[in-house]
């Protein structure tokens, strides 16, 4: 069990000294924003969306299964479920840059040698342990946790913006790797893999810090003057008011957020992973295949983020949840129709109602738990809740692919993915906000008494 730490010095404690922080020409959140959107490209891009590219060529090349294929992704989950429990709290102490440029260094290697593998050992070694480790230090805990704390009022917009990455490597990558597959084969694919990911993922890491209080700024990059007036508060009591890890585990919440997001992780990973192959295996060419996925499910969930990151600044975010969970769901269901009618046109519709839908999960989880929690502890919180949402989405895809070798298709599979997202959304409705403490009215008490 993770032990409960305390904040970094210098850092959880940091607080703006009246008249010292001026607002700045360009809010360095905003290159911040810029940064987590090529990390997560990446780190998204290597684990999953370049998964489908590969499955077919390499399992057909190599003699293996579509479930041997998959089995390194099942090892990936729980080695990442592990690795959460570090990450996080090496976040709140400051160390987001060190890990990202790590993260990078770890990733690069791992996809290129990829591209020498003969045995399967191998294959799960290298995508399965040391691939997700290096994933894991440029993803979406790192980078997003990071800007939670350099965001607070733009926090659901920002990270809508910047988990735009996470759908552009469903763009660009498939339709970049796909033509290069077909033509020099799976093995120069990956390397082609890796010299994109060093290319992105060095500058992105170069850019990382830490907290803005650590650069003499405050949140949203507002001067002292509106810090310490009331139209601050909101983003004081946004830190002085966090709950501790222990504190959040001891909330209804806490468990039913990892439970609606990690039956939700379930359709993500598999909707992500088995696209292509889906489609082929429905009589449709490996070109279109990849323009599904590009074109009606990465580009669809790219171009909503930033609308789904406006409306969590505005409406409740479980609501937009729970929608983006019920959309995700029926096309999940259009798919299956249209790939047995070999309907082509119906099936990219399908495939762009589950991008729509795809698109709000990433940006909503991250800005519940910022909101729900605040941001002083929130790679904490963030590191202890990632075990439990990985290990309920772990066997997703591997249970899939096995459902495949058994039967010969993915119709089933993809009906009850729709039946889990239906099941996510009802958890995330249930979600109460836990009652902050109110440290900050203590605060401005004491203020007031001097």
């Amino acid at each position: 069990m993770a032990v409960e730490t305390s904040p970094p010095a210098g850092a959880a404690d940091a607080s703006p000294e009246p008249g010292r922080r001026r607002r700045p020409k360009i809010y360095y959140g905003y290159y911040l924003v810029g940064a987590a959107f090529f990390a997560q490209m990446i780190s998204a891009g290597a684990q999953t969306y370049v998964a489908g590219v590969f499955l077919v060529p390499m399992t057909e090349d190599l003699d293996w299964t579509r479930s041997d294929f998959t089995l390194a992704q099942t090892v990936g989950r729980f080695f990442t479920a592990f690795l959460g429990i570090f990450l996080g709290t090496l976040v709140d102490r400051g160390y987001a840059r060190r890990l990202m440029f790590a993260g990078a260094t770890i990733i690069g290697a791992a996809v290129f040698t990829t591209s020498f593998v003969t045995d399967l050992w191998q294959y799960i070694l290298l995508r399965g342990v040391i691939l997700v480790m290096g994933a894991a230090m440029v993803g979406n805990l790192v980078v997003n946790v990071t800007l939670a704390k350099w965001w607070v009022e733009k926090r659901g917009r920002m990270v809508g913006f910047s988990s735009m990455g996470v759908s552009a490597a469903g763009v660009f990558l498939p339709l970049v790797l796909t033509p290069i597959v077909d033509e020099f084969g799976w093995r120069a694919g990956w390397r082609v893999l890796a010299i994109i990911a060093w290319a992105l993922l060095y500058p992105a890491a170069a850019m990382m810090r830490g907290t803005p209080e650590e650069q003499g700024l405050n949140p949203d990059g507002k001067t002292d003057e509106e810090m310490a007036s009331p139209a601050g508060d909101r983003v004081r009591a946004d830190f002085a008011n966090s709950l501790t890890r222990g504190e959040a585990l001891r909330t209804p919440a806490f468990y039913l957020i990892v439970l609606a997001f990690g039956v939700s992780g379930v359709g993500l990973g598999t909707m992500l992973f088995t696209t292509i192959p889906f489609t082929t295996d429905a009589g449709f060419s490996r070109t279109f295949a990849s323009l599904m996925l590009s074109l009606f499910v990465a580009l669809p969930a790219a171009l909503v983020k930033p609308a789904w990151g406006w409306g969590m600044d505005r409406v409740s975010p479980k609501v937009l949840a729970a929608s983006s969970f019920v959309v995700a769901s029926i096309g999940s269901v259009v798919v299956v129709f249209a790939a047995q009618a070999g309907a082509g046109v119906i099936l990219a519709l399908g495939f762009i109602l589950v991008g729509t839908g795809l698109g709000g999960q990433i940006p909503i989880q991250e800005v519940i738990w910022g909101s729900y929690f605040g941001r002083r502890y929130l790679g904490a919180v963030r590191s202890v809740a990632m075990p439990f949402a990985l290990f309920f989405g772990a066997g997703g895809p591997q249970a899939v692919q096995i459902y495949y070798d058994r039967v010969g298709n993915y119709y089933g599979a993809f009906l009850a993915v729709g039946a889990l997202w239906l099941l996510a959304a009802c958890f995330v409705l249930l979600v109460k906000k836990p009652n902050l403490p109110q440290r900050i009215l203590d605060e401005r008490a004491a203020a007031a008494a001097r």
